[in-house]
């Protein structure tokens, strides 16, 4: 269940079992909607998307697609009508940060969905940095929130502001790697700054490796290069 000090609010994020993925055909991207439409056989659902996420779709019409969800109510829980809904993303790490931006007080589910519309290593590279004036340039996001969101976030988002724009559909693979990559780095013992150094270079690779292993193995070998 959502935390006691959240029940009250009309878009608050489900902590029971959830669907934490759905796979279907895209049905439908409308141009400003925030919604997407995938069908499962013979059922159709609505998906809430961000600005972000939409753009990233909209040339998969017709297309299977795979989304990273979770569960949203919406209403008045004193007058019993919650509606569940579903919010889709593009990756496991996207949905993490969207996560976390819903718990700052006065941000919510529905103005997080108005507000992600730059990309997450970007959002969460002005958090660390304490950027508040480019926070405040997002939709629905004005200093005082901006505020709160470095005050809440900022020791939380170097894991995030590995991710890169992308382009292309491979490259939401890559920056899963990198994330994934960074947070067994942490768990190694290495400091958040040695481990984002280590992923940079990384990142910095022609060829992207396809998993953490593959990750270690390129970081190793930077590692014990011989000095010239």
């Amino acid at each position: 269940m959502p935390p006691a000090s959240r029940l009250g609010l009309t878009d608050s994020l489900s902590r029971d079992p959830m669907i934490t993925k759905i796979s279907g055909t895209l049905e439908r991207v409308d141009p400003g909607s925030d919604a997407v439409e995938i069908s499962i056989g013979p059922v159709v659902h609505e998906v809430l998307v961000t600005e972000l996420v939409r753009r990233g779709l909209q040339q998969k019409v017709g297309q299977p697609v795979v989304l990273h969800t979770i569960e949203y109510l919406e209403g008045n829980p004193g007058r019993g009508n919650l509606v569940p809904r579903l919010v889709g993303f593009l990756s496991e790490v996207e949905r993490e940060f969207f996560d976390l931006v819903c718990e700052v007080d006065g941000v919510g589910v529905r103005k997080a969905l108005r507000a992600i519309v730059r990309p997450v290593g970007e959002i969460a590279t002005a958090i660390e940095e304490q950027d508040a004036k480019a926070l405040s340039g997002l939709p629905g996001i004005g200093p005082s929130t901006a505020e709160r969101m470095i005050a809440k976030l900022r020791r939380k988002m170097p894991k995030f502001a590995l991710l890169v724009a992308r382009d292309a559909p491979g490259e939401a693979a890559a920056g899963d790697v990198l994330s994934e990559t960074f947070d067994v780095l942490r768990s190694l013992g290495h400091s958040d700054a040695d481990a984002r150094r280590l992923v940079d270079a990384l990142r910095a690779e022609k060829k992207k490796p396809k998993d953490v292993q593959e990750a270690l193995e390129v970081i190793y070998r930077q590692m014990h290069k011989p000095r010239a």
